[in-house]
């Protein structure tokens, strides 16, 4: 049996369409935080489709004490003609972004828990997210490279000291037995491939400063040295061996949260990159390695981290020619946007139009004082709402929720660093 609330509400805010409305109705529970809708292997709830119908509306929302997807029908009526010409101005030289799509994370947690389900409930959730039918029409996927936070342990594809050539890498059975078939199922649930890209938490501990995968550490050396060469190597060969399962990648980030990997004693996978040293990784090592082995056409992204960043970080990088050709876009997180100011997005965007900016992590649960799962919480899901409308609203391309589904608790996570998601 399983709880979702956030990823029904995020695809009824409201639909005013001429229409008429089909889907099943959320099996309601109660719970401290406002309530659930509950599924199980034969039943799960699923968004309106629609289907024209002359001469009426038809209004579907949500509301706390509402409910979901609840409908209304109102007819059109004309009594008399218009009084007189009616002028529509269409500016066609202002154009906004063109829409990615929106997606979620195949996090180890993730697959853990789906996969505790029966096949049947499986195919279910999978579809609330990722089926353009029965669900929200996901089509994005951010796969971690090896762990994070959200895995049982610390793992790389490659723990053989000074290996630099990389004959021991070899994916782990957290991605064999779990992501790959999950990520594998989604698409055949959406019915075409998906928009994935890749990000990593860190090195193997032997490329890193302080020897560690956690805490606080870079990568040895300099930009250009074997240590980067053999950090560049390991983004190829993930793509290689994913795509002997035959799946292919969209993007990649740099890193995610560069940033954090300067925090001393920082609990969980990380690796810092200062802009400075993100822009000379990707002109001397990353960049042209992705491009000598085949992957010029991946979507190389920068920053991976707080847009609070923003625009300085991507000017840093951008500014510099031999960078910016191998760079699509600029990926930005949301857990500080309560301090940013809606104008960074826009600057960034100004300054560098060609560059697509995405959302590329966001979740629920993540402050000290709200750690972990709140079941049901309408504020949380109105806080995915806004967040959403408003970076759409300056620029970004797409939105990437974190964690696809965790257990009760806001796990598995062998950091502690319990969260949400909207399946629970």
């Amino acid at each position: 049996m399983m709880h979702h609330f956030l990823a029904v509400f995020l695809a009824s805010l409201l639909i005013i369409c001429v229409a008429e409305v089909s889907a099943s109705k959320c099996a309601r529970r109660a719970t401290a935080d406002g309530f659930v809708c509950v599924c199980n292997a034969t039943y799960c709830d699923t968004v309106p489709r629609v289907t024209h119908t002359q001469g009426s509306a038809v209004v579907v929302q949500s509301g706390q004490t509402l409910g979901i997807m609840q409908q209304s029908t109102s007819a059109f009526n004309r009594t008399s003609p218009p009084s007189g010409p009616a002028d529509i101005v269409l500016n066609t030289t202002l154009r906004y972004q063109e829409l990615l799509g929106f997606g979620g994370a195949f996090t180890d947690a993730a697959a853990i828990n789906i996969q505790s389900l029966s096949a049947d409930a499986q195919k279910r959730l999978m579809q609330a997210y990722y089926s353009q039918t029965d669900g929200i029409g996901y089509t994005i996927g951010r796969v971690p490279m090896a762990s994070c936070d959200f895995s049982t342990h610390e793992y790389s594809y490659d723990d053989s000291a000074s290996d630099f050539s990389l004959v021991n890498f070899s994916l782990a059975v957290e991605d064999t037995k779990m992501k790959i078939p999950l990520i594998q199922l989604a698409a055949d649930l959406a019915g075409k491939p998906l928009t994935l890209f890749g990000s990593p938490w860190s090195a193997p501990a032997w490329m890193k400063t302080n020897d560690n995968m956690s805490g606080r550490g870079s990568l040895k050396g300099t930009a250009g040295d074997k240590y980067h060469k053999a950090w560049a190597l390991y983004f190829v060969r993930f793509l290689e061996e994913y795509a002997k399962h035959n799946l292919t990648f969209w993007g990649l980030t740099v890193q995610n949260e560069p940033v954090d990997g300067f925090i001393p004693l920082f609990p969980f996978q990380c690796m810092y990159f200062s802009a400075e040293m993100e822009r000379d990784f990707v002109k001397m090592d990353l960049g042209p390695t992705l491009a000598a082995h085949g992957y010029s056409n991946v979507k190389l992204m920068i920053l991976d981290d707080q847009r609070v960043f923003l625009p300085e970080f991507a000017k840093t990088v951008l500014s510099d020619p031999e960078a910016a050709k191998y760079i699509s876009g600029i990926a930005v997180h949301w857990y500080l946007d309560a301090v940013a100011s809606n104008s960074d997005l826009d600057e960034t965007h100004s300054s560098f139009p060609n560059h697509f900016i995405l959302a590329s992590e966001a979740c629920e649960g993540s402050v000290v004082f709200e750690h972990g799962v709140h079941l049901g919480s309408w504020s949380r899901a109105e806080s995915y709402a806004n967040d959403i409308i408003t970076d759409l609203n300056h620029w970004v391309v797409g939105w990437t929720d974190w964690n696809l589904a965790l257990n009760a608790t806001g796990g598995p996570n062998w950091a502690h660093n319990f969260v949400d998601s909207p399946i629970i």
